[in-house]
């Protein structure tokens, strides 16, 4: 009965959230809704506003932000440790808004950024033809599937994907597959949900991009540590994130 009537508040009253409006066209676990989340702006006239803004500072978008600010601050050591030369590819990346960013202060890399989603594709190419990018490229693709993005990638991403994947032998299949696509030395970067206060909730209240429960899976670091290592990595250091929810790891192959 509660996860009912919390259904019932949030498909109703909660609409008028630009955001929560945005998560029940697209899926809250989407790249569009992550786009907007990244933004962090709110959208409704008076009480909508208002949601709008409590539904933004729940914990895990704080999370998510602070991942995204995590992640972008690894990337651009990795690319300085390049001489600012790379090749990124992010394997389920939606818009690619904190990528569009990096490729705009440095020029002389190359992102390409791969989504199953044509909705992430299209925003993330409108906002790069707005920015004047012309180092980045959106191409569709399945992460457990990746295509070979030209020349081995000196960087691959993957964020926010393991987390929606129940079946522990297909992450580990994942990175095995990724390690044949990086140059030697190329250098893997991926995050790990710990831990979430709002599980429940999620599941039992919000649908993912498919219509389905957004069900997800927390695992220790050390667990996917040991993965990213019998697929062939070494090297492998992990960084928390400010709220406490993510980490992001860097493996070397």
């Amino acid at each position: 009965m509660k996860w009912a009537l919390t259904r019932l508040a949030m498909r109703t009253a909660g609409r008028l959230s630009r955001g929560i409006r945005l998560g029940y066209r697209h899926g809250f676990d989407s790249g569009a809704m992550l786009d907007y989340v990244y933004l962090n702006q709110a959208h409704g006239r008076l009480l909508g506003r208002l949601l709008d803004r409590v539904y933004l500072d729940a914990v895990g978008w704080r999370a998510i932000r602070a991942r995204r600010d995590l992640l972008r601050e690894v990337l651009r050591d990795e690319v300085s440790a390049r001489a600012g030369r790379a090749l990124i590819l992010d394997v389920a990346s939606g818009p690619g808004r904190y990528l569009q960013e990096v490729a705009r202060e440095q020029p002389d890399i190359e992102v390409v950024c791969r989504d199953l989603a044509p909705e992430g594709l299209r925003l993330g190419r409108e906002q790069a033809e707005a920015r004047g990018l012309r180092n980045i490229r959106f191409e569709q693709g399945d992460a457990f599937e990746p295509e070979p993005p030209g020349s081995p990638a000196d960087i691959i991403v993957v964020s926010g994907l393991y987390e929606l994947v129940m079946d522990d032998e297909l992450i580990r299949k994942s990175m095995a597959r990724l390690r044949d696509l990086l140059a030697p030395d190329g250098v893997l970067v991926f995050t790990t949900q710990t831990r979430h206060p709002q599980l429940d909730f999620i599941a039992n209240v919000l649908p993912n991009r498919n219509g389905e429960p957004w069900v997800m899976k927390c695992r220790p670091a050390e667990q996917v540590h040991t993965w990213v290592t019998e697929a062939g990595f070494s090297d492998v250091v992990t960084r928390r994130e400010r709220v406490g929810l993510f980490t992001v790891s860097t493996a070397t192959r």
